[in-house]
């Protein structure tokens, strides 16, 4: 049985571990005395959870020699790998002797449990017998008689009786065995271990819908820049007026990354949405400055006094509008519980970008209207590309100005339809489906197989065997992963199915397949 643990976010997640291993032990005497291992408790990181599944199977080598290989040399060489947070071994299989008693056996010969547990633990000490001392260092000797075989232990003579030696494979079954029988891993039916030999082969890998999905940002945000100078181009008709906001939008995304850096913040895909939503806000105040620079010039001013006198008159409204986005996101800071955490980094990329954004509008842009527009009389010229576009913002112009009066007329209607529109908006809130992220097909599935408390691990794995071929016949399964006991099951009556679907255009979609 696990029981799980949430603190709120201000509480030191160490201390708390200090304050639940106190409590553990105060608890460890009212235990009932059927418990014969202690209760223990670990730190879970929703980070722990695999990121990348390896399988190891050999036809040829036993498990435990595998579980070697994977425990004492993969897990270790793996971890200092950079970027690896943790390496684990499921379906462990250590080396063990398991020696089971007769009790028929022991009482023919008079022998009692203690006795018997008392011979194997006197063959198997591990003391200094003495040491040796030198002019630089003192060594101290160990005698090490422990055995490693079945064989030997079966040999091991554990008593006297009528003057002949009674030998432990007379009293009990003494088999080569492991550590815990009741751990089981398999993938496609093959026993699935983490060591560094012979067929090594990689089951699953979340890192590539990771990747894929901060690629899928990128272009986003790539797209999403190339369009904002597009729409600028087209309406000012000014290649050089185009480059001046272009160049303010980096700026002010790298000051923002700026900030990023002594917070401890990374570019994931929370920081890169909230900069890709950024890009349409911090450019905002650049084409404000921008086209109240361009009325002077195109007035007759000079590039100068113009880039002077049209920030000024700006400034405030710059400052304004500004503030009024941070004030947007500020509640964000103050958001509760895991959902707070994260858009917490969303609201921080985007009150930076904005607050850069401001001043870069303020001081930069003027500057550099001032040094690379020129003067000019009356509107900029037009190019025979953007000939379609002025045709279709002037239709678009006619008809707002159509619409607009058509709404100043009718004021009462257009207010009752707002107001409707308002209560619609809020009966759509109220039966939208909701969710703490949206669903995506990344052609993965967990799956749990749970049975009653008291099931037996021989019945858990027949169990578990039959939902592995039910998972395994699927056409839209590529591979699984079963794992029964371990580290990623709850329990002895609890399973756990990895599997791996096929490409989507190989399978069905994810709704039908489950």
């Amino acid at each position: 049985t696990s029981v799980t643990l949430e603190f709120n976010n201000d509480r030191d997640i160490d201390k708390a571990a200090v304050d639940v291993q106190a409590a553990l032990l105060r608890a460890q005497k009212r235990l009932p005395i059927e418990m014969t291992i202690p209760p223990s408790y670990r730190k879970i990181n929703p980070a722990d959870t695999p990121v990348i599944i390896i399988r190891m199977s050999s036809p040829s080598i036993s498990l435990s020699e595998i579980n070697d290989y994977a425990e004492n040399l993969m897990a270790p060489n793996l971890s200092t790998i950079s970027g690896v947070s943790q390496v684990n071994v499921y379906g462990a299989k250590r080396y063990a002797i398991r020696i089971s008693a007769q009790p028929d056996a022991l009482g023919n010969r008079n022998i009692t449990m203690d006795e018997l547990a008392a011979a194997i633990n006197k063959a198997n000490t591990n003391s200094p017998i003495g040491t040796l001392d030198g002019p630089r260092q003192l060594i101290t000797i160990y005698a090490n008689p422990q055995l490693v075989k079945a064989e030997e232990f079966g040999n091991l003579i554990i008593a006297q009786r009528n003057g002949f030696p009674v030998y432990l494979k007379d009293v009990a079954i003494v088999e080569e065995s492991y550590e815990d029988v009741k751990t089981f891993a398999t993938a496609k039916g093959l026993k699935a271990q983490l060591p560094e030999s012979i067929q090594l082969s990689l089951i699953n890998d979340r890192s590539t819908s990771i990747i894929e999905s901060i690629h899928d940002v990128n272009i986003t945000l790539l797209l999403t820049i190339a369009l904002v100078v597009l729409v600028i181009f087209l309406f000012l008709k000014n290649i050089a007026a185009t480059v001046i906001p272009s160049i303010s939008l980096p700026i002010s995304l790298i000051g923002a990354f700026f900030v990023f850096y002594f917070m401890g913040y990374s570019l994931d895909n929370i920081s890169l949405l909230g900069i890709t939503l950024a890009v349409g806000l911090v450019v905002d105040d650049a084409i404000v400055v921008l086209e109240n620079i361009m009325r002077y010039i195109e007035s007759g001013m000079s590039p100068l006094k113009a880039a002077l006198k049209g920030s000024k008159e700006v400034g405030f409204t710059i400052v304004s509008i500004s503030l009024s986005l941070v004030a947007v996101f500020i509640p964000l800071f103050f958001m509760a519980g895991p959902i707070g955490l994260l858009f917490r980094e969303f609201a921080v990329v985007v009150t930076l970008s904005i607050l850069v954004s401001a001043v870069v509008s303020l001081t930069i842009v003027p500057m550099l209207c001032s040094r690379f527009l020129k003067e000019q009389h009356g509107e900029s010229k037009s190019y025979p590309f953007t000939k379609g576009f002025d045709r279709i913002f002037t239709w678009s112009l006619n008809s707002y100005t159509h619409y607009l009066d058509l709404a100043l007329v009718n004021r009462k209607k257009v207010l009752w339809g707002t107001i409707a529109t308002f209560i619609a908006t809020i009966a759509l809130f109220a039966f939208s489906p909701k969710g703490f992220f949206p669903e995506e097909d990344i052609g993965q599935l967990r799956i749990t197989v749970e049975a009653a408390q008291d099931t037996s691990f021989k019945t858990m794995l027949e169990l578990q065997d039959r939902a592995a071929v039910i998972v395994d016949n699927d056409p839209n399964v590529e591979t699984s992963i079963s794992i029964l006991g371990g580290g990623m099951s709850s329990g002895r009556n609890t399973g756990r199915f990895f599997v791996i679907l096929k490409p989507k255009s190989e399978r069905q979609k994810m709704s039908k397949v489950m």
